[in-house]
């Protein structure tokens, strides 16, 4: 395949190219973020096929004014599709501080401040800084670059009329909710009707992660791991500071469950000789808002599960009975103190799903209270929907005080469901073909790795179509179906194995994020042009 006039093609024009997307500061829930996918559609007309059928780029409804894109190359030869996926917004850039935040956004202009600097930098980057192989800035890793390769295959394709469907999709709000991927899913559904495709594969470019420090490994991945947030809301019962046992405080009932969360191995997949990480507590919340001597009696924690094989109504069974045995020694150990004090123990600590509260609220205070109770608290704009969740259970346990005390488990946003195609003949094919290409060409070896360890959009295709665990999630996650859904439905109708082949980097979220030159600009685009030209039985020239 010869370069002929191609504009992203070759390494400089890819690095060019780079630098302008990074440029497009669009950092999650900034102007930057709304306004990158109008920058791409100018970016996608110039291509002349895109000029002549431009109604072939859509646009995605994501939410506050961000869209999702995507633009369809039809060979007119076959209805096998490839997907691209991409996300545009990046995280933020607080730890850049003043003097080099401004140059976050300009790889080249921060990679030459960083050589000024490199006495300030840890031994590893000083290295990486010293042997000019990396491009630092915001983005230029996670995942920039992934647009660019994508932009780069869609392009060649379009020139050169490869016998292929190419269906470019780019996302934003990655890093936090996953909003443009969960909208785009039923796009992804009307654009296989409206075009007749048949979704062959899900190719996701995202980074080469580090599996531990100082890991220069190049890895593909042929799945992704899943993400879930087990929660609960403890309401014990309010006392004064200077009579502690007349009630008990949340936050004593709250260290028992969290205890028993933390690190706790009942949680942990194996698969294929890769570990889920142990559970850890990503936040705890007084629901107490002023200061005073009365005890706060309801609070709230959020726990993060990663997940292989299993699904929401698996971690919810595993959730509770863990729950169960923490309020039987929280229990236990309150009614020693107690009788120690001379004091009269409150009654036994009720343990119930978000799914059981709302029931038992409904009937108690009636259906329509309690939607003016989720409506209240869900119009609040200030609020994002974990703390939504957190206030729809205290609120109507508020209003079941009978239940307490109690510890009410529920789901928070977001979930990622794990998804894995290591089984898939074809991706087994493809990434043997790209350690080849990798070996081959350019002396480098490639690691499979089933299950990506950075959480992707990758979580939103080739759902089980088996599976009905996820209906455990839609009934215990109080903002279901209002500020926030999974379209799952959708996603078991887009069954095609998934695979990831991205440039490999280094420090993703950190002010040192990096990108390798050569595999981004060199090795990777052939990797990826040789993965999809196998794909189809065509020469491509």
């Amino acid at each position: 395949m010869g370069v002929g006039n191609l504009k992203w093609s070759r390494p400089e024009q890819l690095e060019d190219l780079l630098c302008e997307l990074v440029s497009w500061d669009s950092r999650t829930g900034t102007i930057g973020e709304i306004e990158f996918s109008t920058k791409m559609l100018k970016k996608l007309l110039e291509l002349q096929y895109f000029q002549e059928n431009s109604s072939q780029i859509h646009f995605h409804d994501a939410g506050k004014g961000r869209n999702a894109v995507t633009a369809l190359y039809s060979s007119g030869v076959t209805n096998k599709t490839i997907v691209l996926m991409s996300h545009f917004d990046t995280v933020h850039t607080e730890e850049f501080g003043g003097s080099l935040e401004d140059l976050a956004f300009q790889p080249r202009l921060l990679t030459e401040e960083f050589k000024r600097r490199i006495a300030d930098l840890p031994d590893d980057v000083q290295v990486d800084v010293a042997s000019n192989e990396y491009l630092f800035g915001r983005g230029t890793m996670d995942m920039k670059m992934g647009i660019v390769l994508h932009l780069h295959l869609l392009e060649r394709a379009c020139v050169e009329q490869w016998p292929i469907n190419i269906l470019f999709l780019t996302v934003p709000d990655e890093e936090v909710n996953s909003s443009g991927m969960r909208a785009a899913v039923k796009g992804l559904v009307e654009l296989r009707e409206l075009y007749q495709l048949e979704y062959e594969l899900f190719l996701n470019s995202e980074p080469s992660f580090s599996q531990k420090p100082q890991d220069d490994n190049y890895y593909i991945y042929s799945g992704t791991i899943g993400k879930i947030m087990p929660s609960a809301l403890f309401y014990g019962k309010e006392t004064h500071a200077g009579e502690p046992l007349s009630g008990i405080t949340s936050h004593f009932m709250a260290s028992y469950l969290t205890r028993a969360m933390e690190f706790n191995s009942d949680f942990v997949e194996e698969v294929y000789g890769e570990k889920t990480p142990l559970p850890v507590c990503l936040q705890q919340v007084d629901l107490k808002e002023d200061y005073s001597t009365q005890t706060s009696h309801h609070s709230a924690a959020l726990y993060n599960v990663f997940l292989m094989r299993q699904n929401a109504d698996d971690i919810m069974k595993i959730f509770k009975d863990t729950a169960i045995r923490a309020m039987v020694d929280c229990s236990k150990d309150y009614k020693a103190v107690c009788e120690r004090e001379g004091a009269q123990p409150l009654g036994e600590i009720n343990v119930l799903e978000y799914k059981e509260l709302l029931s038992y609220a409904k009937e108690k205070i009636g259906g329509a209270e309690v939607r003016v109770i989720l409506e209240d608290i869900m119009s609040n704009e200030s609020l994002d929907e974990r703390q939504m969740s957190m206030l729809i259970s205290d609120r109507l346990l508020l209003r079941c005080q009978d239940l307490a005390p109690a510890v009410v488990l529920f789901y928070a946003p977001p979930y990622y469901p794990a998804v894995n195609s290591s089984e898939n003949e074809l991706v087994q094919e493809k990434i043997a073909l790209a350690q080849k290409v990798l070996r081959e060409e350019f002396h480098v070896e490639a690691k499979q790795v089933h299950y990506f360890n950075g959480i992707s959009d990758l979580s939103y295709v080739n759902y089980d179509t088996a599976d009905s665990g996820w209906q455990s999630y839609q009934n215990n996650t109080p903002v279901w179906g209002e500020t926030y859904s999974i379209p799952f439905k959708e996603m078991q109708q887009l069954q095609a194995p998934v695979l990831n082949i991205g440039p490999f980097g280094k420090d993703a979220h950190k002010l040192t994020e990096r990108l390798h030159k050569k595999s981004a600009f060199l090795y990777t685009p052939r990797v990826l042009e040789k993965v999809i030209e196998s794909m189809f039985a065509v020469i491509m020239s």
